[in-house]
This record gives C-alpha cells, sequence and structure tokens, in this order.
C-alpha cells in the first residue's frame, strides 16, 4: 500500500500589497494566525527584517514547516508549507494566507512527499548500508 508521509506547497503570490509584506512586525501576526487556522503545531518561529523593508521567516512546526520571503517593492512573497499528519492542514493555513494577503495572481505546486514509501518498509541501520 502506498503512504504519502506530508504534502508541501510551494507558492509565489503575486500583487500583495506593499503595506502587509514590509516589515517582519507586519507579515507575522499573519504567519502566525494562518499557523492556527490550519491547526498546525508551532514549535518555534523566527522572523527577519531587511532593510529598508521586507522580510523572511520560519515556523519550525511539530508536522515540518512554514517559511516565506517577502519583496515590497515587488509586491511577492514566496512561501513555503510542508506539513505531515492530516493533508487538509497545509490548505488551511494556505488558503488563510490568500484570504488576507489577496494576491492578485499566484504560481504554486502542491508535491506529495515521501510518495515512495510503503506501509511495509523495513527499517535498516544507516550503518549498515556502506
Amino acid at each position: 500500500m502506498k503512504v504519502v508521509v506530508g504534502v508541501h506547497i510551494i507558492a509565489d503570490l503575486y500583487g500583495v500589497d506593499a503595506g502587509l509584506i514590509s516589515s517582519a512586525d507586519s507579515i507575522s501576526p499573519i504567519m502566525e494566525n494562518a499557523i492556527k487556522e490550519g491547526n498546525l503545531t508551532k514549535i518555534s518561529s523566527q522572523y527577519y527584517q531587511f532593510r529598508p523593508m521586507g522580510a523572511s521567516g520560519i515556523a519550525l512546526l511539530a508536522e515540518s514547516h512554514l517559511s516565506f520571503h517577502t519583496w515590497p517593492e515587488y509586491g511577492l512573497v514566496t512561501l513555503d508549507i510542508y506539513t505531515c499528519g492530516d493533508r487538509s492542514n497545509a490548505d488551511k493555513a494556505f488558503n488563510y494566507l490568500l484570504n488576507v494577503l489577496k494576491p492578485t495572481s499566484i504560481e504554486y505546486k502542491k508535491l506529495e512527499r515521501g510518495n515512495k514509501v510503503d506501509d511495509n518498509v523495513t527499517i535498516t541501520d544507516p550503518s549498515l548500508m556502506q
């Protein structure tokens, strides 16, 4: 039986209001709320402010991670949401971000991760594989 261990959404959001994405102070609460809306479990998060504007951030999740980078001068947010467990949670977080950031266009891919694992995998000691 095929097992998918996670889903990975990789997205470029265009036409986002520069006021929302210029500073870590303005975008970090949006990302934190996306984590809550997606029913994800935050372990920690870190945000960085670029000068004169722009921000990057990553949230380490029990389910994997959420990360972003912004280019306010282009109205661009690049986004990564990778989760294992309930696959709909990544969609919930992503849809929340789309509703709040209101991009005029998006490009995204949704990948299944670990999809070559099957449920009868034998765990091997990595040191024996050399």
